[in-house]
């Protein structure tokens, strides 16, 4: 399946969060917060978006469609709800 978002929507996978702490304490999945980075897979049709296809950005915490397709989760969010590029 290919997920095309459509005019002000990006579609976005998020990083992968550190299971264990600096000290190497083990953390359960089930009690690690959601991370705010994320990677641009697609942008839709708006020529207003001002990101691109590869940048990794921070955006809003619990915002989105969360979406699945075989084994990764991706998140659609509006433009709008990107909060910056990160370098």
């Amino acid at each position: 399946m290919k997920i095309i978002p459509l005019n002000d929507r990006v579609l976005l996978k998020s990083a992968k969060m550190e299971e264990r702490t600096a000290s190497g304490i083990y953390i359960p999945q089930a009690s690690q917060e959601k991370t705010q980075i994320a990677e641009v897979i697609a942008i839709g049709t708006d020529s207003a978006i001002n990101v691109k296809v590869g940048q990794k950005v921070l955006h809003e915490k619990y915002v989105g469609t969360e979406v699945k397709d075989g084994g990764d989760d991706y998140l659609l969010v509006k433009a709008e709800q990107i909060l910056a590029v990160i370098e």
